[in-house]
């Protein structure tokens, strides 16, 4: 009987959780259209072709960076780094295609394997060290934009002679009418998601995931090696950034050693706005997409409207404050 009385109660706890997920998925969707009829009334410029293609290109260098950081959200930690890591990728894949003469496919290689290195050793610090993964990303912050200056010299790496590593992200496989061309890096990031919710939601992998996040001690107990698996979790996080750096490197043709600082931070807002919790343990995909659209929205069209920039970040971060501040009410329900 009292087995019978626990696995209803924990059905119902179950059902809570699902049921308080998607209100959380419809809340941030509904803010979504919200900021999208609220902006196009306010300026008749928001919702021209050009100015949704300038959103979903703003979108998506973030929203892979989101996806990415939203794994380690769910394991309860936190990386303060893929903003300046994004950087090093990107001048790691410029040194191997224009200084190191190397082929394109080469450079994407070498960005992306960066990327997991730089992830990896991250989580090496977290899991092994016992460094709090603020303090451990964020002496990689500061290690990965000091390692972009000291390889670039300070200086951007161009790719004038390689026009191919400009489609990466420019070129546009799908186009409707000749002032709406959705560019590659829009594509990308949707099969960056893609991939990303199937490794989330049907692998072993993704299942760790969110186990850690629930209760870390408990999985340890079980026998599973949780440190390996942290680190996979971050250098995983680190791979996706690496992506997330071909394609501001293809974007800008061109590796930029002093960019990526901030960029973090939208990304984390992305991913508190999309419904992952702080604390750990749950978050989806879907969420962290409609997360990154809200944040780009956002800038955009306080952008439109001639809002100073230093309001846009007051707006940014008060939004942040208040999502999490619903994420500490919600799971204390």
């Amino acid at each position: 009987m009292a087995t019978a009385a626990t696995v209803k109660t924990e059905g119902a706890q179950k059902d809570a959780f699902t049921s308080s997920q998607a209100k959380q998925k419809i809340l941030a969707f509904s803010s979504l259209v919200i900021l999208i009829v609220g902006f196009s009334l306010a300026s008749p410029n928001f919702f021209q072709p050009a100015n949704l293609i300038a959103i979903m290109l703003a979108t998506a260098v973030n929203g892979v960076l989101a996806v990415g950081v939203n794994f380690i959200i769910i394991t309860g930690g936190i990386d303060l780094s893929i903003g300046t890591m994004m950087t090093l990728t990107a001048v790691m894949s410029a040194q191997a295609i224009v200084n190191w003469h190397l082929p394109i496919w080469v450079g994407l290689a070498v960005a992306i394997l960066t990327g997991v290195i730089c992830g990896g050793l991250s989580g090496v610090m977290v899991a092994k060290l016992k460094l709090p993964p603020f303090i451990a990303t964020l002496g990689m912050n500061l290690f990965t934009k000091g390692l972009s200056l000291i390889i670039a010299h300070s200086k951007p790496i161009y790719f004038s002679d390689y026009p191919a590593y400009n489609q990466i992200s420019m070129g546009s496989l799908f186009t409707f009418t000749e002032d709406f061309q959705i560019p590659n890096a829009v594509l990308i990031f949707f099969a960056v998601a893609i991939v990303s919710a199937i490794i989330l939601t049907k692998t072993t992998f993704g299942r760790y995931t969110f186990a850690i996040g629930s209760n870390e001690e408990a999985v340890r107990l079980s026998g599973i090696d949780t440190d390996k698996w942290k680190i996979a979790v971050y250098a995983f996080c680190g791979a996706i950034v690496g992506v997330a750096g071909i394609m501001i490197a293809s974007r800008l043709s061109s590796a930029q050693p002093a960019l990526g600082q901030g960029y973090e931070l939208d990304a984390i807002a992305a991913v508190v706005i999309g419904g992952t919790s702080m604390s750990g343990g749950e978050g989806t995909i879907l969420g962290t997409i409609i997360g990154a659209f809200i944040i780009s929205t956002l800038t955009n069209g306080l952008r439109i409207l001639s809002v100073p920039q230093e309001w846009q970040i007051v707006t940014t971060g008060a939004i942040i404050i208040f999502a999490v501040y619903l994420d500490i009410l919600r799971r204390r329900k």
